[in-house]
C-alpha cells in the first residue's frame, strides 16, 4: 500500500456520525483552576479552553442481525461502537468478533451468548497499555513532565479523564460552534498524552481543532491546508511566550497533504517554520519534507502481550502487501510504531473509552509525538535528528512467521532503549 500521504493518513473518513478528516521558573499550572504565567503581552491565562464540544452521539440503537468481519470493508472492519447487541447470538463469532471495534457505549449479549474465550473487558484491560514497555519508563518518572505537545485534528472532547488535566490550550480553525467531539480527536490526544493510555501522560497538550476543507453546500468538500498552516504558526506565536523550561516541542499532524491541493505552499512553509524554530513536526507527510524521517504502523493481535515486541507485526492494512513482498525497499529503514489493537479515549463521554481493532497512521503519530516528549525530557538539547537516528539505531528487529517462512520486521520502536541512549547519563 504505497499510496499518497492522503491514502495512509485518512483512514478515518465518514467515521462517527460527522464527517471526520483523517486524522520551571514560572508557577506551573496543573488542574483545574489555572494561573496567568509571567509572559510577554499579550498574556494567557492557562487553561484557556476556548469551547468545550458537546460529547459524540452515534445513536445507532439495536442491531438486528449478525454481523460479519469484511476485511475489504473500511478501516473499521466491523464497527460494533455504539450498537445495542443484546437480541442477537454471537456465541459462534469468535473469528468475526476478534476484528471487531466497539466502545463503552456497546451493549453486549448475555455471556451464554458470546463465544466463551470472547472477553471485551479482557480486551479493553489488556490494550489500554501504550505497549512497548513504555510503563517501564513512566514508573521511573520519564513522563514527557512539563513538555509541550501541539496537536492540530478534529475538534476535542475537552473535558475526558484522559488529558483534561494536561489540556492547557483548546482553540479551533474553522470549526462550526455546534460541531461535536470527533473520534478521531479523543483518540489522538490520549495516545499522545493520556494518564493511563498514553506515551506521556506528564506531558502539556495544546491542541488546535481544524477541518483542512472547505465545505460544498451539498455536504462535499474540497482540502484545504491553510487552516493547518494558520494552526502551525498559532502555536509558533503561543510558544514564543512560554518559558524556556515548558517549552512546545512538537506538533503532531495526523495528515497529509499533496501538490496541488488549496494551502499546500502555505502548510509546507509553515511546517519549514517550526522546524527552523527547533520543533519537531510529525505528519504523514513527513518524509516527504525529510526522506530519511520514514516511519509505518505496528499491528498486533488483540490478546497478545503489548509489552512482547515478538507479538509485533505490520498492521492489517498493510500486512498483506508487505508480507507477499517483504524485501521491497520501500519498507526498509521505517521506524514502527504501534498502531492497531488500541484502546483510546472515546467522544461519547468524559470517561469512556473504545477498542480500534484497526488503526492508521493517525495512531503512529501521536504515539511517535509523545516518545518525543520523553526524550525532551530526559534531555532538554534533543535534536529531530538525533531522535530520529537514535530510535533507528536503538530500534529491534523480529522474525515472525508467516506460513512457515520467517519474516523480518524491524526497526520497532524501542522506548526503553531510546531513552536510555538519548539520557545525558549515559555513555
Amino acid at each position: 500500500m504505497h499510496g499518497p500521504a492522503r491514502v495512509i493518513s485518512l483512514l478515518f473518513l465518514m467515521s462517527g456520525s460527522v464527517i471526520s478528516v483523517a486524522s520551571a521558573s514560572e508557577k506551573h499550572w496543573r488542574g483545574s483552576g489555572g494561573d496567568a504565567l509571567r509572559l510577554s503581552s499579550p498574556a494567557i491565562k492557562f487553561p484557556k479552553i476556548d469551547r468545550r464540544p458537546a460529547s459524540a452521539d452515534y445513536g445507532r440503537g439495536a442491531m438486528t442481525t449478525v454481523p460479519k468481519y469484511d476485511p475489504n470493508a473500511d478501516w473499521l472492519g466491523m464497527d460494533l461502537r455504539g450498537y445495542d447487541l443484546t437480541a442477537l447470538d454471537l456465541s459462534a463469532s469468535y473469528d468475526d468478533l476478534m476484528y471487531a471495534t466497539f466502545d463503552d457505549v456497546t451493549i453486549w449479549p448475555p455471556k451464554d451468548r458470546l463465544p466463551a474465550s470472547f472477553d471485551p473487558l479482557q480486551i479493553k484491560t489488556l490494550d489500554l497499555s501504550p505497549g512497548l514497555r513504555v510503563r517501564d519508563l513512566h514508573a521511573n518518572g520519564t513522563t514527557g513532565h512539563f513538555v509541550g505537545i501541539a496537536i492540530i485534528d478534529q475538534p476535542l472532547l475537552t473535558e475526558h479523564v484522559e488529558y483534561a488535566t494536561q489540556l492547557r490550550l483548546y482553540e479551533e480553525i474553522n470549526i462550526d460552534s455546534g460541531v461535536e467531539a470527533q473520534m478521531h480527536g479523543a483518540a489522538v490526544a490520549s495516545i499522545a498524552v493520556g494518564k493511563t493510555l498514553g506515551v506521556a501522560p506528564g506531558a502539556d497538550l495544546y491542541y488546535i481543532g481544524a477541518w483542512a476543507v472547505d465545505w460544498s453546500g451539498n455536504g462535499g468538500f474540497t482540502y484545504n491546508f491553510t487552516y493547518y498552516a494558520r494552526g502551525i504558526r498559532r502555536i509558533l506565536r503561543i510558544n514564543e511566550q512560554l518559558p524556556s523550561d515548558r517549552k512546545i516541542r512538537v506538533i503532531a499532524m495526523q495528515v497529509g497533504w499533496n501538490p496541488g491541493e488549496n494551502g499546500y505552499e502555505e502548510i509546507t512553509q509553515a511546517v519549514a517554520d517550526a522546524e527552523n524554530a527547533g520543533l519537531l513536526v510529525i505528519s504523514s507527510s513527513m518524509e516527504d519534507i525529510h526522506p530519511l524521517r520514514r516511519f509505518h504502523a505496528l499491528g498486533r493481535w488483540p490478546l497478545a502481550d503489548p509489552n512482547r515486541f515478538a507479538a509485533c507485526r505490520p498492521a492489517l492494512w498493510w500486512a498483506d502487501d508487505f508480507q507477499s513482498n517483504p524485501d521491497d525497499p520501500w519498507y526498509s529503514n521505517r521506524l514502527l510504531a504501534p498502531s492497531d489493537s488500541r484502546v483510546t479515549a472515546s467522544p461519547t463521554g468524559a470517561t469512556d473509552y473504545v477498542f480500534y481493532r484497526q488503526g492508521g497512521w493517525s495512531w503512529t503519530i501521536p504515539y511517535i509525538a509523545g516518545m518525543y516528549a520523553l526524550a525532551a525530557q530526559v534531555n532538554p538539547s534533543i535534536t529531530p535528528g538525533r531522535f530520529w537516528t537514535s530510535a533507528l539505531k536503538t530500534g529491534r528487529t523480529i522474525q515472525y512467521p508467516y506460513e512457515g517462512t520467517p519474516i523480518r520486521l524491524g526497526p520497532i520502536l524501542d522506548p526503553v532503549l531510546l531513552i536510555k541512549k538519548l539520557s545525558p547519563r549515559s555513555k
